[in-house]
């Protein structure tokens, strides 16, 4: 942001910078490309097919909470959802549609409750598609990387169409949200914006499987580092969500964690160590499985006594990275969609082996792009049964980044540094 200055008698101030004139026409022709990517979406797709049922459920609730009373939690709550999907109760052994999500959901959603859902659901996907892009771009930042044109549109193109991006946006998830929220959290501490830090670390919270081993891993950074702003934003942004939450519903809470409690009974897989265990190895089962947790958990907490001294973004973003590959490794329920968040760590470790081998970096980075946007589409549509994912969908990016952040653990470690890298097609 370019700073006033003050004007010397007889001179008039100077006008605004071209750097204060660019950011005005990038903002009017993003608003404008959301406009018309809404429009398109709502034409093509929305007016015709409902779809993205995992939103809907959320969408449903907060509308009958804010237009009729209803506790969105309650069985009447519930039938309304599945009417909307299904056309009638649901049945036993499909998804039944709670709410399923922290009552505070229903701030986020307000504006949206009072419009057709075939527009609601528009913007809804847009929004998702913009956050996916938007939240890629942050990573960028974060690693200090910059591309060219032709990868920087390459990049775009892939953080909406690669596997676990298309399923998010096609779903409807929070998940694309919650992944630009993240970013936007990391970037923020980076560039000392605390009280937005804290504020967005807040909202990841509506998605709480995502940030469970985040949240308390950067309060832990930050009491190291004394950034109290960030730890009161946090703690304000926080009493605010739920302390009107139970205001309006004093019973969100107990209800939440009821219908949280009953997802595994509609729901058949759990973590990549449950998959790992169960399917691939179901003579050890539930012994794996716990052990393999314990034994990430460990590490993790190990490698955490290096978080208060932090002060480096290499470490620091070392150790995020990690807290995120084991978050999906070990979540006693995931999907999928829920992967869009490892992107940080991905494109962290993409941007420090730029940064280690930048001869045709471009070209190798274009490949990879390539390699997982169709690999992992066929492997999906190789392996799909009645629809639903083959759990080996579940191993291939938390595996394969678990593996690269202990292989090239000294690089990662080590950062970035303070220079900006440029890398060319």
């Amino acid at each position: 942001m370019t700073r006033a200055r003050k004007s010397r008698p007889g001179n008039p101030a100077p006008a605004a910078g071209p750097s204060r004139r660019t950011a005005i026409a990038l903002l009017l022709l993003i608003g404008l490309l959301f406009l018309l990517s809404v429009y398109a979406t709502h034409l093509v797709f929305t007016s015709k097919f409902q779809g993205a049922n995992d939103f809907y459920s959320r969408w449903k609730g907060a509308q009958v909470y804010w237009q009729d009373g209803l506790d969105p939690y309650s069985e009447q709550a519930t039938l309304a959802i599945q009417q909307g999907i299904y056309g009638r109760p649901a049945q036993p052994g499909e998804d039944p549609g709670p709410f399923a999500y922290p009552f505070y959901t229903v701030f986020l959603l307000y504006p949206l409750v009072w419009l057709p859902y075939d527009w609601v659901q528009a913007i809804w996907l847009v929004i998702l598609e913009f956050a996916l892009v938007g939240g890629v771009l942050l990573c960028l930042s974060l690693a200090r990387w910059r591309l060219s044109p032709v990868l920087l549109m390459l990049t775009g193109l892939w953080a909406v169409v690669f596997y676990h991006s298309a399923r998010t946006v096609t779903l409807g998830q929070f998940a694309g949200l919650i992944f630009l929220w993240t970013a936007g959290t990391l970037y923020a501490l980076q560039q000392k914006h605390d009280i937005a830090a804290g504020v967005l670390l807040a909202c990841t919270t509506i998605k709480p499987q995502m940030s469970f081993l985040l949240i308390p891993a950067l309060l832990l950074w930050a009491v190291g580092q004394r950034r109290w702003r960030f730890l009161g934003a946090f703690a304000a942004a926080m009493a605010l969500l739920a302390g009107l939450s139970f205001i309006l519903l004093p019973s969100w809470l107990s209800q939440f964690i009821d219908q949280i409690a009953a997802y595994p009974s509609y729901t058949a897989i759990g973590s990549p160590v449950w998959i790992i265990a169960h399917t691939y190895l179901p003579q050890l089962g539930t012994p794996l499985e716990i052990g393999l947790s314990a034994l990430l958990v460990l590490w993790l907490l190990f490698e955490w006594r290096r978080l208060p001294g932090a002060a480096e973004d290499g470490i620091f973003l070392w150790l995020i990275g990690l807290t995120l590959i084991v978050t999906n490794l070990i979540a006693l329920r995931t999907a999928t969609t829920n992967y869009v968040i490892l992107y940080i760590p991905l494109f962290y470790s993409l941007g420090i082996a730029a940064r280690r081998w930048p001869r045709r970096a471009g070209v190798w980075l274009a490949v990879f792009y390539l390699v997982t946007a169709i690999g992992l589409w066929v492997l999906f549509l190789a392996t799909v049964e009645n629809r639903f994912e083959h759990p080996i969908v579940y191993l291939p990016l938390p595996v394969g980044l678990l593996i690269a952040f202990i292989w090239g653990g000294k690089a990662l470690r080590k950062g970035p540094g303070r220079e900006w890298h440029t890398t060319s097609f």
